[in-house]
């Protein structure tokens, strides 16, 4: 057999699948939210963070921030088809436009006595917590940062007495004086 007529196949590239931050201007209106989720659900789309509020009350218009991964053609993909909803006024990829601002606030509820109260409180001041409530056996903290602050400040309370947590998911916004 010769070695030259060998043929190999061309390795299969798959393109690694990237995290991104949208901001979505939308009508403040009924169905809006759901037709967006819709969006997502049905096309198999995975949304990791969702919130949602009114921001320019006079127009009525809210912002809703999603985080959600894919590769880059999916992404695209999304951006595109949010944009073509109607009640839709603009879709800004905030990862594209350079280094954003993204914040989540998460409540931790968190049992335990002795050495492991103390242990609690130590870490909740290590990180900037707050305390919101506290009992003879728990505490309820409130922390407010990075996406990736918050899973570490959850992993090490999972070890001390972790029992409840309520987070409200990302809000963004990019750097600088331009608006979205």
């Amino acid at each position: 057999m010769n070695a030259m007529n060998t043929h190999y196949p061309e390795p299969v590239r798959v393109e690694p699948a990237v995290r991104r931050t949208l901001a979505v201007i939308v009508d403040n209106e009924p169905g809006v939210l759901a037709r967006i989720a819709g969006l997502f659900s049905g096309r198999g789309y995975n949304i990791e963070s969702l919130t949602v509020s009114e921001t320019e009350h006079s127009q009525h218009l809210s912002r809703i921030t999603i985080v959600t991964t894919g590769t880059n053609a999916v992404i695209d993909q999304i951006k595109a088809q949010l944009d073509r909803l109607v009640p839709v006024h603009r879709v800004v990829d905030l990862t594209l436009q350079g280094d954003s601002l993204e914040r989540e606030m998460c409540l931790l509820k968190v049992v335990g006595k002795g050495e492991h109260r103390v242990e609690a409180m130590r870490l909740a001041s290590a990180f900037g917590a707050r305390i919101l409530d506290a009992t003879l056996n728990s505490f309820v903290f409130e922390l407010t940062g990075a996406t990736d602050e918050i899973e570490r400040f959850i992993r090490l309370m999972s070890e001390i007495g972790l029992v409840e947590i309520s987070r409200t998911g990302v809000a963004a916004m990019g750097r600088g004086a331009e608006p979205m």
